[in-house]
């Protein structure tokens, strides 16, 4: 059975860096497909755009993506239909529930998040469900404490083709085309981009129908861009 990835986030909004590690996931590990799945309530997160705002945005960001990639991205609402508060090892048990126990999943997150990844709840528990993909620019290796040292050691996998023979347990480093935008500096420019080279930030940072989509609701037109 071909993996599946998976990956996670508030997508407050979805912008080219979510989409790019998208497709970087999907031509540089094994997988069928890449499920999108927006977080109801993220646990680190407060202030967020309504659910079916994210889920609309997501939904044209594939659309627009190319023919081939199109296919191979999958809006997930695993979370959203949950409800309350996120936490990646319920949504993995839930996939796994649905899914059954040998399709191997493969949980995609950066760099950064890795480095934190001691502070989710169950978090040496995760990689019983799934694997894990740390992706990363190249010559930044992640800073990690002991003990996520630990278990990367002890889960490392030489080779994405070898996440085909299990269904989680390994971990593997994703190579990551480098994209500088972030969800926080894209609703700033959404709220006050004034300035031409501004305006072809944003431009260049959200696919067109998403930009069309939030100005048509009146997303994140408030003084730090909610």
């Amino acid at each position: 059975m071909e993996p599946i990835g998976l990956l996670g986030g508030s997508f407050d909004p979805i912008h080219v860096g979510h989409l790019q590690l998208a497709r970087d996931a999907l031509a540089n590990l094994p997988i069928a497909e890449v499920r999108l799945i927006p977080a109801a309530q993220p646990w680190q997160k407060e202030e967020l755009a309504a659910a079916e705002h994210r889920v609309q945005m997501i939904r044209l960001a594939i659309e627009d993506e190319l023919p081939f990639t199109r296919r191979r991205m999958v809006l997930d609402l695993t979370e959203i239909e949950r409800g309350g508060p996120t936490y990646t090892i319920d949504t993995l048990r839930e996939l796994r529930t649905g899914l059954g126990p040998h399709v191997p999943l493969v949980l995609i997150i950066g760099a950064d998040q890795f480095e934190r990844f001691d502070t989710w709840r169950e978090w040496d528990r995760i990689a019983d469900l799934a694997h894990i993909a740390v992706a990363r620019r190249a010559g930044a290796p992640p800073t990690l404490n002991k003990a996520l040292q630990k278990m990367r050691d002890a889960r490392n996998l030489k080779y994405p083709g070898d996440l085909v023979d299990s269904c989680c347990g390994h971990i593997v480093d994703l190579a990551m085309t480098p994209v500088d935008v972030s969800a926080t500096d894209v609703r700033r420019l959404l709220a006050q981009a004034s300035t031409p080279a501004e305006q072809s930030r944003l431009a260049a940072s959200v696919p067109p129908r998403v930009i069309n989509y939030i100005r048509a609701h009146h997303l994140y037109t408030g003084p730090h861009g909610h």
